[in-house]
């Protein structure tokens, strides 16, 4: 494998991740911050602009995992798969604890 298959493994997990608490938040019918919300990142965007992000991150990681070519007999590809979504669940914690609080 190539260097950048290695590369999408662990961006396909922090997509996927990002994924889910924008389509959860949207589906839900929550307000939820979105790079397109103003302040971006801080302010919250609607329930739709949730769903449509949080999909667009499920495209993304998709065709990502795809080109990482993550199999079980490579597990280096799914560790940095992992790693990726551990990677983005606790950037997202600490950048939308501020959400709670407010």
């Amino acid at each position: 494998m190539k260097w950048y298959n290695y590369v999408s493994c662990f961006f396909a997990g922090m997509f996927l991740a990002n994924f889910v608490p924008h389509f959860i938040h949207g589906i839900s019918g929550d307000g939820f911050p979105t790079p397109f919300a103003n302040p971006p990142g801080k302010g919250l965007s609607s329930p739709t602009v949730n769903v449509l992000w949080g999909l667009f991150n499920l495209v993304i990681g998709y065709f990502l995992y795809r080109g990482g070519k993550i199999t079980n007999t490579k597990m280096l590809t799914v560790i940095l798969f992992f790693v990726g979504i551990v990677t983005m669940s606790v950037m997202l914690s600490i950048a939308f604890v501020e959400k709670m609080h407010s």
